[in-house]
Protein backbone atom coordinates (compact mmCIF):
# COMPACT_ATOMS: atom_id res chain seq x y z
CA UNK A 1 0.00 0.00 0.00
CA UNK A 2 1.29 3.11 -0.46
CA UNK A 3 2.52 5.10 2.34
CA UNK A 4 0.96 8.61 3.45
CA UNK A 5 3.81 11.33 3.90
CA UNK A 6 3.34 13.80 6.35
CA UNK A 7 3.29 17.49 5.19
CA UNK A 8 3.48 19.26 8.21
CA UNK A 9 7.21 19.53 9.26
CA UNK A 10 7.45 20.71 5.75
CA UNK A 11 4.54 23.32 6.11
CA UNK A 12 6.58 24.54 9.44
CA UNK A 13 9.71 24.99 8.08
CA UNK A 14 8.38 26.64 5.02
CA UNK A 15 6.88 28.96 7.28
CA UNK A 16 10.14 29.43 9.12
CA UNK A 17 11.87 30.72 6.44
CA UNK A 18 9.05 32.86 5.02
CA UNK A 19 8.91 34.61 8.93
CA UNK A 20 13.15 34.88 8.61
CA UNK A 21 12.91 36.51 4.94
CA UNK A 22 10.39 38.84 6.35
CA UNK A 23 12.58 39.47 9.20
CA UNK A 24 16.31 39.76 7.41
CA UNK A 25 14.41 42.31 4.43
CA UNK A 26 13.41 44.70 7.82
CA UNK A 27 16.49 44.55 9.32
CA UNK A 28 18.81 45.35 7.05
CA UNK A 29 16.74 47.48 5.18
CA UNK A 30 17.20 45.74 1.56
CA UNK A 31 15.76 47.34 -1.19
CA UNK A 32 12.71 45.84 -2.76
CA UNK A 33 14.14 46.10 -6.62
CA UNK A 34 16.55 43.12 -4.77
CA UNK A 35 14.54 41.30 -2.88
CA UNK A 36 11.48 41.96 -1.33
CA UNK A 37 10.18 40.99 1.74
CA UNK A 38 7.15 37.95 1.82
CA UNK A 39 4.21 40.33 2.56
CA UNK A 40 5.47 42.83 -0.44
CA UNK A 41 4.96 39.62 -2.51
CA UNK A 42 1.82 38.82 -1.35
CA UNK A 43 0.55 42.16 -1.62
CA UNK A 44 1.26 42.24 -5.27
CA UNK A 45 -0.51 39.35 -5.57
CA UNK A 46 -3.42 41.24 -4.35
CA UNK A 47 -3.39 44.07 -6.55
CA UNK A 48 -2.39 42.08 -9.72
CA UNK A 49 -5.08 39.31 -9.29
CA UNK A 50 -6.99 40.60 -12.41
CA UNK A 51 -4.27 39.99 -14.39
CA UNK A 52 -3.10 36.71 -13.30
CA UNK A 53 -5.92 34.03 -14.39
CA UNK A 54 -5.46 34.71 -18.80
CA UNK A 55 -1.49 34.50 -18.37
CA UNK A 56 -1.61 31.55 -15.59
CA UNK A 57 -4.14 29.39 -17.89
CA UNK A 58 -2.13 29.82 -20.69
CA UNK A 59 0.65 28.19 -19.26
CA UNK A 60 -1.52 25.58 -17.71
CA UNK A 61 -2.51 25.01 -21.13
CA UNK A 62 1.04 24.70 -22.74
CA UNK A 63 2.23 22.40 -19.94
CA UNK A 64 -0.73 19.91 -20.03
CA UNK A 65 -0.97 20.41 -24.26
CA UNK A 66 3.18 19.22 -23.89
CA UNK A 67 2.65 16.78 -20.77
CA UNK A 68 -0.15 14.79 -22.52
CA UNK A 69 2.71 14.33 -25.93
CA UNK A 70 5.06 13.97 -23.96
CA UNK A 71 3.21 11.24 -22.45
CA UNK A 72 2.21 9.75 -25.44
CA UNK A 73 6.32 9.85 -26.74
CA UNK A 74 7.21 8.54 -23.89
CA UNK A 75 5.07 5.41 -23.55
CA UNK A 76 5.38 4.39 -26.66
CA UNK A 77 9.40 4.56 -26.47
CA UNK A 78 9.06 2.72 -23.44
CA UNK A 79 6.86 -0.28 -25.09
CA UNK A 80 9.24 -0.33 -27.77
CA UNK A 81 12.28 -0.42 -25.99
CA UNK A 82 11.06 -3.31 -23.81
CA UNK A 83 10.01 -5.04 -26.35
CA UNK A 84 13.34 -4.81 -28.85
CA UNK A 85 16.71 -5.85 -27.27
CA UNK A 86 18.17 -4.24 -30.63
CA UNK A 87 16.21 -0.74 -30.35
CA UNK A 88 17.18 -0.67 -26.43
CA UNK A 89 20.92 -1.20 -27.40
CA UNK A 90 20.77 1.80 -30.32
CA UNK A 91 18.64 4.51 -29.28
CA UNK A 92 18.90 4.18 -25.26
CA UNK A 93 22.47 5.73 -24.74
CA UNK A 94 21.13 8.34 -27.66
CA UNK A 95 18.26 9.23 -25.77
CA UNK A 96 20.51 9.68 -22.16
CA UNK A 97 22.73 11.83 -24.38
CA UNK A 98 20.06 13.85 -25.99
CA UNK A 99 19.39 15.05 -22.39
CA UNK A 100 22.57 16.87 -22.41
CA UNK A 101 21.54 18.89 -25.05
CA UNK A 102 19.81 22.54 -24.03
CA UNK A 103 16.27 23.34 -24.90
CA UNK A 104 17.68 26.86 -25.92
CA UNK A 105 19.71 25.86 -28.45
CA UNK A 106 16.87 23.91 -29.98
CA UNK A 107 14.50 26.82 -29.81
CA UNK A 108 15.86 28.49 -33.66
CA UNK A 109 15.32 24.81 -35.25
CA UNK A 110 11.91 24.27 -33.70
CA UNK A 111 10.55 27.58 -34.58
CA UNK A 112 12.00 27.18 -38.17
CA UNK A 113 10.16 24.15 -38.48
CA UNK A 114 6.34 24.63 -36.19
CA UNK A 115 6.14 28.20 -36.86
CA UNK A 116 5.50 30.83 -34.27
CA UNK A 117 2.42 29.66 -32.68
CA UNK A 118 1.47 27.42 -29.77
CA UNK A 119 3.41 24.46 -31.25
CA UNK A 120 6.97 24.52 -30.89
CA UNK A 121 6.16 25.90 -27.26
CA UNK A 122 3.95 22.22 -27.17
CA UNK A 123 7.05 20.58 -28.37
CA UNK A 124 9.56 22.17 -25.70
CA UNK A 125 7.36 21.10 -23.00
CA UNK A 126 7.02 17.70 -24.31
CA UNK A 127 10.64 17.08 -25.21
CA UNK A 128 11.14 17.87 -21.18
CA UNK A 129 8.33 15.60 -20.42
CA UNK A 130 9.20 12.58 -21.88
CA UNK A 131 12.91 11.01 -21.04
CA UNK A 132 11.68 10.72 -17.30
CA UNK A 133 8.57 8.80 -18.36
CA UNK A 134 10.38 6.57 -20.78
CA UNK A 135 12.86 5.54 -18.32
CA UNK A 136 11.12 5.35 -15.61
CA UNK A 137 8.21 2.50 -17.55
CA UNK A 138 11.31 0.93 -19.03
CA UNK A 139 12.67 0.55 -15.58
CA UNK A 140 9.52 -1.07 -14.64
CA UNK A 141 9.01 -3.18 -17.35
CA UNK A 142 12.75 -4.63 -16.68
CA UNK A 143 11.71 -5.33 -12.98
CA UNK A 144 8.67 -7.84 -13.90
CA UNK A 145 8.96 -10.74 -11.95
CA UNK A 146 10.64 -13.27 -14.27
CA UNK A 147 9.38 -16.57 -12.57
CA UNK A 148 6.02 -14.92 -12.85
CA UNK A 149 6.45 -14.66 -17.01
CA UNK A 150 7.85 -17.90 -17.79
CA UNK A 151 4.71 -19.69 -15.73
CA UNK A 152 2.85 -17.39 -18.22
CA UNK A 153 4.92 -19.06 -21.37
CA UNK A 154 4.11 -22.19 -20.12
CA UNK A 155 1.00 -21.41 -19.61
CA UNK A 156 0.75 -20.77 -23.56
CA UNK A 157 0.07 -17.21 -22.81
CA UNK A 158 0.90 -14.73 -25.87
CA UNK A 159 3.23 -11.27 -25.73
CA UNK A 160 0.47 -9.10 -25.72
CA UNK A 161 -1.13 -10.91 -23.01
CA UNK A 162 2.18 -11.32 -20.77
CA UNK A 163 2.36 -7.67 -21.31
CA UNK A 164 -1.28 -6.51 -20.25
CA UNK A 165 -1.57 -8.81 -17.57
CA UNK A 166 1.89 -8.86 -16.28
CA UNK A 167 4.35 -6.47 -17.23
CA UNK A 168 2.22 -3.29 -17.40
CA UNK A 169 0.75 -3.66 -13.98
CA UNK A 170 3.71 -4.49 -12.56
CA UNK A 171 5.24 -1.46 -13.88
CA UNK A 172 2.47 1.10 -12.94
CA UNK A 173 4.49 2.62 -9.83
CA UNK A 174 7.51 3.03 -11.74
CA UNK A 175 5.23 4.92 -15.07
CA UNK A 176 3.50 6.86 -12.14
CA UNK A 177 6.93 8.18 -10.43
CA UNK A 178 8.47 9.27 -13.66
CA UNK A 179 5.02 10.59 -14.79
CA UNK A 180 4.73 12.94 -11.98
CA UNK A 181 8.07 14.15 -12.44
CA UNK A 182 7.74 15.28 -16.25
CA UNK A 183 4.78 16.69 -14.21
CA UNK A 184 6.68 19.06 -12.48
CA UNK A 185 8.99 19.57 -15.19
CA UNK A 186 6.19 20.60 -18.05
CA UNK A 187 5.25 23.82 -16.37
CA UNK A 188 9.25 24.99 -16.35
CA UNK A 189 9.05 23.70 -19.90
CA UNK A 190 6.37 26.06 -20.30
CA UNK A 191 7.92 29.28 -18.72
CA UNK A 192 11.03 28.48 -21.18
CA UNK A 193 8.63 28.30 -24.24
CA UNK A 194 7.26 31.31 -23.54
CA UNK A 195 10.46 32.96 -23.30
CA UNK A 196 11.07 31.62 -26.78
CA UNK A 197 8.17 34.10 -27.63
CA UNK A 198 4.43 34.77 -26.46
CA UNK A 199 2.21 37.27 -25.91
CA UNK A 200 0.69 36.10 -22.48
CA UNK A 201 2.09 33.24 -20.19
CA UNK A 202 4.11 33.12 -16.26
CA UNK A 203 7.11 33.00 -18.44
CA UNK A 204 6.13 36.63 -20.22
CA UNK A 205 5.22 37.93 -16.88
CA UNK A 206 8.59 37.08 -15.44
CA UNK A 207 9.72 38.85 -18.32
CA UNK A 208 8.31 41.76 -18.32
CA UNK A 209 8.59 42.24 -14.31
CA UNK A 210 12.10 41.68 -14.55
CA UNK A 211 13.00 44.26 -17.39
CA UNK A 212 11.24 47.06 -15.03
CA UNK A 213 13.09 45.86 -11.84
CA UNK A 214 9.82 44.69 -10.52
CA UNK A 215 11.20 42.01 -8.46
CA UNK A 216 8.06 41.63 -6.61
CA UNK A 217 6.17 40.42 -10.00
CA UNK A 218 8.84 38.02 -10.60
CA UNK A 219 8.23 36.51 -6.97
CA UNK A 220 4.46 36.42 -8.09
CA UNK A 221 4.85 35.00 -11.51
CA UNK A 222 7.59 31.85 -9.39
CA UNK A 223 4.90 31.17 -6.83
CA UNK A 224 2.17 30.77 -9.54
CA UNK A 225 4.65 28.44 -11.32
CA UNK A 226 5.52 26.07 -8.20
CA UNK A 227 1.83 26.25 -7.53
CA UNK A 228 0.26 25.26 -10.51
CA UNK A 229 3.37 22.66 -10.30
CA UNK A 230 2.25 21.13 -7.12
CA UNK A 231 -1.39 21.34 -8.64
CA UNK A 232 -0.47 18.58 -11.40
CA UNK A 233 2.23 16.88 -9.03
CA UNK A 234 -0.83 16.47 -7.14
CA UNK A 235 -3.55 15.55 -9.60
CA UNK A 236 -1.53 12.82 -11.01
CA UNK A 237 -0.76 11.32 -7.55
CA UNK A 238 -4.68 10.67 -6.74
CA UNK A 239 -4.67 9.23 -10.46
CA UNK A 240 -2.06 6.91 -9.25
CA UNK A 241 -3.71 6.52 -5.55
CA UNK A 242 -6.86 5.65 -7.64
CA UNK A 243 -5.75 3.26 -9.95
CA UNK A 244 -3.28 1.44 -8.01
CA UNK A 245 -6.11 0.34 -5.59
CA UNK A 246 -8.12 -0.39 -8.07
CA UNK A 247 -5.35 -2.59 -9.84
CA UNK A 248 -5.22 -4.34 -6.69
CA UNK A 249 -8.92 -4.82 -6.39
CA UNK A 250 -8.79 -6.43 -9.43
CA UNK A 251 -5.75 -8.70 -8.95
CA UNK A 252 -3.25 -6.92 -11.00
CA UNK A 253 -0.15 -8.88 -11.46
CA UNK A 254 -0.83 -10.94 -8.66
CA UNK A 255 0.68 -8.93 -5.88
CA UNK A 256 -0.15 -5.94 -3.70
CA UNK A 257 1.10 -2.55 -4.37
Amino acid sequence: MMKRFNYGPSILFFAVLLLLWEAAVRLWSIDPWMLPAPSRIFTTLVHEWTRIPENLFATAWIAICGLLLGLAIGLMAAVFLHWSSLLRKLIYPLLILSQNIPLIALAPLLILWLGFGMEPKVMVVALVCFFPITVSTLDGFQQTDRTLIRYMEMAGASRLQRFFKLEWPSALPSFFSGFKLAATYSVMGAVIAEWLGAKDGLGVMMQLASSSFRTDRVFVAILLVAGLSLLLFATISLIEVWTLRWQTRKGGDGRET
